[in-house]
């Protein structure tokens, strides 16, 4: 599975043959058949490879954090040291989401995987505005959507900016959103109501 997605990286899903996933695993054609029945399922295993341990990864950082700062700052750590191998890691997400845009049972497990992290992100957010006392000005879900989008964005402006982008960079946007979020939650508790407008007055009389 490493040296498939090695591959995968580097020639894409479709310009990758069982014979050079062997090969450069060191295996045999019937090793590979006795584990996999072909090419779509290494990817489907791959990928559900990759979302158990990622989320895992994640969910462990925040279980350990004592407040949302600390969780942003775990995170922020686990971004850099992810990207140590940002350029393949990047290129195998894309291929792989070429893939499942040709293929429904990968486009399935692909619409899965990123459920999941938006769920991840949105207990993450729900646990920073319990820690700040204040009710989302949104729903969660949705903000954790904003997050995971630009996540996406980031990632894709990164590589073409040549690294100039510093790493880490999402968790500042994500810490400028809470902070942004949180400021205008208080903002709405404390507004006034908006003042009732006083009755017209009666047919025939004098206001």
């Amino acid at each position: 599975m490493q040296a498939a997605a090695e591959l995968f990286a580097e020639c894409g899903v479709n310009g990758t043959s069982v014979e050079q996933i062997v090969e450069r695993a060191g295996y045999t054609r019937g090793a590979f058949y006795g584990n996999f029945d072909g090419k779509q399922q290494l990817v489907l295993a791959l990928l559900e490879q990759r979302t158990e341990r990622e989320l895992a990864e994640v969910q462990a950082l925040s279980t350990n954090a004592g407040s949302f700062e600390e969780t942003i700052e775990h995170l922020r750590n686990w971004h850099r040291e992810r990207d140590k191998n940002f350029a393949s890691w990047l290129a195998l997400r894309t291929e792989l989401w070429l893939y499942g845009m040709r293929d429904p049972a990968v486009m399935s497990l692909l619409a899965d995987r990123e459920r999941r992290s938006r769920e991840a992100m949105a207990q993450a957010l729900t646990q920073g505005f319990a820690a700040r006392s204040v009710t989302p000005p949104a729903p969660v879900e949705l903000l954790a959507l904003i997050v995971h989008a630009l996540d996406d964005g980031l990632s894709i402006q990164r590589m073409l900016s040549a690294g100039e982008s510093p790493a880490g960079d999402v968790m500042d946007v994500v810490d400028l959103l809470m902070r942004s979020w949180t400021a205008l939650a208080r903002t709405d508790a404390t507004e006034p109501d908006e003042p009732t407008a006083p009755p017209a007055p009666e047919s025939g009389t004098t206001p």
